[in-house]
């Protein structure tokens, strides 16, 4: 969208206005934006004036070694819409996904959204720079990314690192990775980075991110990885809604028993859940319709360094007490059958007390009554 006639970007209220929106509608977007961010009514009114008063954010977004799986999931994000974060919320100047713009007519709207904003504009990036004979194994524009990717970031305010490829390394880094392909913080030294790992994110997650950026113009807080910890705070396996099972010593021994047709804990058959931070079960996927663990199948650990190297998917993992799961799988059943054990022999030692004491009782109220009739 061109600027308006004094030259500055519109603000996000502004072009919601120029779509017909009426300020009801745009009251209540502000309102599912704050549940979405996971903050509370009070926060409304801010975003409010945030949205009606802050210019739309210049946004670049490089694509690097990389499947595209990242802005697959970002097209499909449904709180909010993909086109309203777009159209409206910021200002994506220059995407090679998405943008209509190719070849030298899209070089040329870089160089210009680079002059233009200097210093203001986010860096997003999708994949990662591989480094081996001078990055050449990813080429973008006649020349290696890794160069593009250091001339942009050079006058970025921020950057989103988005996907476990930017983020990690992911899979191209996988050993002995020939090409060298490296996660964007070990190029870039000099900026703030937030990371947004998983392959890909959930489309609401990365919408999110965004959403938080333009309302309050800060980086979210972040994690000791740089995570923010809106998304990635807390273990899948704290709020999936297999977790009773696994604490009940309740598992899926093999694929198609009778656990796994009962829907018992995936842990044993190389769920990640109870080692991985993220939304997943919380956020979920497809507008919060399901989640891999839905769906039947273990978590991968997608948004963890080093997943992709850490053997098969489908190994469990032995020992879990240090990242503060209560005990190992072996050890909760066996101590869910000790506590259902020791209850039951509880309860019949107090039957048995209860029934002795009532029997005392009663020959003691027995002898009284026959001292009385003596």
């Amino acid at each position: 969208m061109p600027d308006t006639p004094n030259d500055r970007i519109e603000t996000f209220y502004e072009v919601m206005r120029a779509q017909g929106i009426s300020r009801r509608s745009f009251m209540k977007y502000c309102t599912l934006t704050a549940t979405a961010l996971g903050l509370g009514p009070a926060f409304v009114p801010k975003i409010a004036h945030a949205m009606e008063t802050k210019p739309r954010t210049p946004v670049i977004w490089l694509h690097g070694l990389e499947c595209t799986c990242c802005s697959e999931s970002f097209i499909r994000s449904g709180h909010p819409l993909a086109k309203d974060v777009i159209l409206s919320m910021i200002s994506l100047d220059y995407d090679e996904l998405l943008m209509a713009p190719s070849g030298l007519a899209a070089q040329a709207v870089l160089e210009e959204t680079i002059a233009k904003y200097k210093g203001n504009y986010i860096l997003a990036v999708e994949g990662n720079p591989p480094l081996n004979e001078d990055g050449m194994f990813c080429i973008s524009g006649g020349k290696p990314f890794v160069d593009k990717l250091k001339r942009v970031a050079k006058d970025a305010k921020a950057i989103i690192a988005w996907g476990a490829c930017a983020s990690y390394g992911c899979v191209q880094a996988a050993s002995p990775n020939p090409t060298q392909a490296t996660p964007i913080h070990k190029v870039i030294t000099d900026k703030p980075i937030i990371k947004v790992p998983g392959c890909p994110p959930i489309a609401e997650v990365m919408t999110g991110v965004i959403t938080y950026m333009v309302t309050f113009d800060r980086m979210p807080a972040l994690d000791r990885q740089g995570r923010p910890l809106m998304f990635y705070s807390q273990r899948i396996h704290d709020k999936c809604y297999r977790r009773p099972h696994f604490d009940a010593g309740q598992f899926v021994e093999n694929w198609d028993d009778e656990g796994a047709r009962k829907g018992y804990c995936l842990y044993k058959v190389g769920c990640k859940g109870p080692t991985t931070y993220n939304a997943c079960s919380t956020v979920r996927w497809n507008e919060g319709v399901s989640f891999p663990i839905q769906s039947g199948h273990g978590c991968i650990g997608c948004s963890e360094d080093g997943f992709w190297d850490q053997g098969s998917f489908y190994d469990r993992v032995t020992d879990i007490t240090k990242f503060g799961v209560e005990a190992n799988a072996d050890r909760v059943g066996l101590a869910a059958a000790g506590v259902v054990g020791g209850a039951v022999a509880a309860h019949a030692a107090l039957s048995a007390l209860r029934r002795a004491q009532q029997k005392a009782v009663g020959q003691s109220n027995a002898a009284k009554a026959a001292k009385e009739e003596a």
